[in-house]
């Protein structure tokens, strides 16, 4: 632990949280502004079919996951030895430039390769600035340092992505990815000013981090979150037509849906980050039963108002209750090499952002209405369940035979 005064360690966490409100509104803003960015990129289509062209609008938010899935495990690798803040900082500057290319690029294939160069640092920065959140807190905060740096997403879900999607609404999403570039840039000289140097781990090096993906623990509990985590985003990506066209309320209602997303992920983030630290494999059970009933719920009454803000405000809270369990399973499976952990778990957490996004569009082109990815998503978070039961199964194994190979 890093001896800091309580202001210096309090401003130091802040600096780094706000990056998590930048990515939070660079992830999910795509998600409300869908129709206004399929009405300017993809005109024709959309005055043939507005559903058909919101749907391929959605794979914005594929090619951003997927360049989360390509960046994260890269980065970690070649970074191993670099110190945290300079990291950081070179973190924020790729994404700064990444979302200026968004917003400025003039057809719809540029934003896609724009979006999907822009979520190369994403992973690497929750892996690097989570690491340098928990050794700010100090031995045995592990979880809640991540919380921390999370909890930038969920304060940026609940205040900051309705603001920017109004904006967005008014002003045009172009508009709106420009301000997030801006929050980028706020958040590099704020960790410049207040973060202090953290060195690299001794031992780092790219082959330690690389070998934390020959263990199976760490596949088996990655894919337990790639596919539990995409119930959630076949979910969020298509609120903004849920709220409309299901729902039947104004455009201006969707920031309003969005909050209540926010503030469950808030108070999810908050009591997962508490719980992963004392015992994770009750946490993850509870986590993904939560999760599954949440969706249901969701799926039966978002079709009316006062239904969709309390399943909204439900599916929230219990997904991103498993985020810093998550993270935290991870480290454990990779203690050797805990960047690579952390970034693999936002790799595994985009490609959830990519397979709900990607089966929810499916199911809305296949004319099952707008309600249909979140059935699609309760299917995965039971699948989410199970292979968290086989994962911890596993690792049971894999630490009961450690003692007797010892002993031989």
């Amino acid at each position: 632990m890093i001896e800091l005064s309580r202001g210096r360690r309090t401003a130091a966490l802040v600096a780094l949280a706000l990056g998590g409100v930048a990515i939070g509104l660079t992830e999910f803003v795509a998600m409300g502004l869908l129709p206004d960015i399929a009405r300017d990129l993809l005109s024709q289509e959309y005055a043939q079919s507005s559903s058909g062209a919101v749907a391929r609008a959605g794979w914005m938010i594929t090619a951003y996951a997927l360049g989360v899935v390509v960046g994260a495990p890269l980065i970690a690798a070649l970074s191993a030895r670099l110190p945290r803040k300079k990291l950081v900082l070179g973190l924020l500057v790729f994404f700064a430039a990444g979302t200026v290319a968004s917003a400025i690029a003039p057809t719809f294939d540029l934003v896609l390769v724009a979006r999907f160069a822009a979520a190369l640092p994403h992973g690497a920065y929750f892996g690097a600035a989570g690491l340098l959140a928990a050794t700010l807190m100090g031995p045995g905060n592990e979880a809640r340092g991540f919380a921390i740096v999370l909890s930038g997403l969920t304060v940026s879900n609940v205040v900051g992505v309705p603001l920017i999607t109004r904006l967005g609404q008014t002003a045009g999403w172009r508009a709106a990815y420009l301000v997030i570039a801006g929050v980028f840039v706020l958040t590099l000289l704020a960790v410049l000013a207040v973060v202090p140097e953290v060195a690299a781990a001794v031992d780092g090096s790219p082959a330690a981090e690389l070998r934390a993906l020959r263990t199976p623990q760490v596949w088996l509990v990655a894919v337990t979150g790639a596919v539990g985590f995409a119930g959630f985003f076949a979910v969020n990506t298509y609120i903004a037509p849920v709220t409309t066209d299901v729902a039947g309320l104004s455009a201006a209602t969707v920031p309003w849906a969005l909050v209540a997303v926010g503030l469950g992920m808030t108070v999810g983030n908050a009591l997962g980050g508490w719980f992963a630290d004392r015992d994770l494999r009750r946490s993850m059970v509870i986590g993904f039963v939560a999760m599954i009933v949440s969706i249901a719920v969701f799926s039966l009454v978002a079709s009316t108002p006062v239904g969709l803000f309390v399943g909204a405000f439900l599916v929230g809270a219990t997904s991103l209750y498993l985020g810093p369990v998550l993270q935290a399973c991870l480290i454990t499976a990779a203690p050797g090499a805990q960047l690579m952990g952390a970034a693999v778990n936002q790799s595994a957490t985009n490609i959830a952002n990519s397979l709900g996004a990607a089966l929810g569009s499916v199911a809305i082109t296949a004319g099952l209405g707008y309600l249909a990815p979140a059935r699609v998503g309760v299917v995965l978070a039971v699948l989410g369940l199970a292979l968290g039961v086989v994962s911890f199964a596993a690792g049971r194994r894999v630490h009961e035979r450690v003692p007797a190979t010892a002993a031989r």
